[in-house]
């Protein structure tokens, strides 16, 4: 298992709300390398639910969106943007029975076309979503230059 930094702290005005540590509203996710998984455990609060103490479909949906542009750019080595996005939704997510996990992984590339699985365990430890995020990937030296991609070894510490 390798602790994955997030470089995109360096530019002053990075807000990301998935990942960025310094954005007070935004859910500060952290990642990890397990194989050729991205691997991330995040702790809802009472302000993340919808119904009563049940974590908020747009925000588990935000979860695996997040996770999976991490995978683009850990191990595809690149960075681009979500074109599709599939979630099923199995069971429910409570926000006070503990963090929740999350496992990702790419399952195909087309072109420039990545497929990124998607799973979220609830605080018991059950798959209560799962999804396929589509993304649209750029050559490295592109996102770059449009993405502020900064190579895969700064992921790394």
């Amino acid at each position: 298992m390798k602790k994955i930094r997030n470089p995109f702290t360096k530019y002053p005005d990075y807000k990301c709300f998935g990942c960025s540590p310094d954005n007070p509203f935004g859910l500060k996710m952290t990642f990890v390398e397990v194989g050729e998984e991205i691997h991330s455990v995040w702790d809802p609060s009472d302000w993340h639910q919808g119904y009563f103490q049940v974590l908020h479909g747009g925000i588990q949906a935000t979860l695996m969106d997040e996770i999976a542009s991490w995978v683009v750019y850990v191990r595809l080595k690149t960075a681009g943007f979500t074109s599709k996005a599939e979630v099923r939704y199995r069971k429910t997510v409570y926000v006070n029975q503990g963090p929740v996990k999350l496992i990702a992984k790419c399952s195909s590339i087309r072109r420039n076309l990545a497929d990124i699985e998607v799973k979220l365990l609830n605080g018991e430890g059950v798959v209560a979503a799962e999804g396929v995020f589509t993304y649209f990937t750029y050559p490295p030296e592109k996102a770059s230059d449009n993405l502020y991609y900064p190579g895969a070894e700064e992921f790394y510490e």
